[in-house]
């Protein structure tokens, strides 16, 4: 199917700010929707709606994710768009393994439920949905992602943060790497039924390999420390993201992978971006040594 016209939601976010590059670079039309303006009238004419749009924080989702949700689908229906949706995990609890789209839904948090409940909305209401579903976020823009609010918030100081367990497996869903897989998507959609739910198996790995990998590109020795949860605990009375955070804590304790077999059936020759560059792309150069200065070069 040919390019066209793309609506961003939340264009200035983690997710949004990607997937506008990536469209534009392959060619579409981008409008960046304005948030407070009518939806409906922005949608108009226009392909592809990418719903990068969630509330900051966890604040109220239990009453603006399905306000959005309701939004979207209104938008879609009267332009006739395909829905491409970030997707996340918090859909399947705590049950390890490898997930994949046909691994049943069992939240065990408020905001999974929430979740399933927004795509449950999707999957009725009759607009084709697009659910591109990726582990935590690395952003190489920004420093409010799982790398920066996380795993590299001691690197100064030589320490890599572990949200669980050292040797707990986790996705990690590079966002270029998300957007242009969004994009490739949308140029499919008229292949696609009119509801596809996509793990995006991005890089898979636990903090202990995170580690291994960061120390052999710096020349660093470095040492995992645990995320101090406890100040979470304290705090969740009185700070709502405290409270929000300290829910998915079992997210980090759960070892899980997203399934790669749909994503490398519908996009085939897709190329993820190697893991030494993705994570070279998360440090300053101030911390890169020499050799692997060279590497990069």
């Amino acid at each position: 199917m040919t390019i066209g016209t793309a609506l961003i939601l939340g264009a200035s976010g983690k997710v949004g700010s990607h997937a506008a590059r990536a469209f534009e670079t392959a060619g579409w039309t981008v409008r960046r929707f304005t948030r407070g303006t009518d939806m409906t009238a922005a949608a108009s004419g226009v392909d592809v709606i990418v719903n990068a749009m969630n509330p900051p924080s966890y604040h109220a989702w239990d009453r603006l994710v399905p306000q959005i949700t309701a939004e979207v689908i209104a938008a879609a229906h009267a332009s006739g768009a395909t829905v491409i949706i970030p997707g996340n995990v918090y859909n399947f609890g705590n049950r390890p393994g490898v997930w994949s789209e046909h691994t049943p839904h069992r939240p065990v948090a408020k905001k999974g439920k929430i979740r399933v409940e927004m795509e449950a909305s999707y999957r009725a209401s009759g607009v084709q949905t697009i659910i591109l579903r990726a582990g935590n976020f690395l952003d190489p823009d920004r420093d409010d992602d799982a790398a920066g609010l996380v795993l590299l918030r001691g690197f100064k100081r030589g320490t890599i943060t572990s949200p669980g367990g050292p040797d707990v497996m986790q996705p990690y869903c590079y966002l270029p790497d998300w957007a242009r897989a969004a994009e490739q998507l949308a140029r499919k959609r008229a292949t696609l039924p009119a509801f596809v739910d996509v793990p995006f198996p991005g890089h898979p790995f636990t903090t202990r390999q995170f580690r291994d990998a960061l120390q052999r590109l710096t020349g660093r020795s470095l040492r995992i420390v645990g995320f101090p949860w406890w100040i979470f605990r304290v705090a969740s009375p009185f700070w709502e993201f405290a409270r929000e955070m300290n829910e998915m804590r079992y997210l980090f304790e759960t070892d899980h992978r997203l399934d790669d077999r749909l994503f490398n059936e519908l996009l085939p020759d897709f190329e993820p971006t190697p893991q030494d560059t993705m994570l070279r792309s998360l440090l300053p150069d101030a911390v890169m040594s020499s050799k692997a200065k060279a590497t990069f070069a």
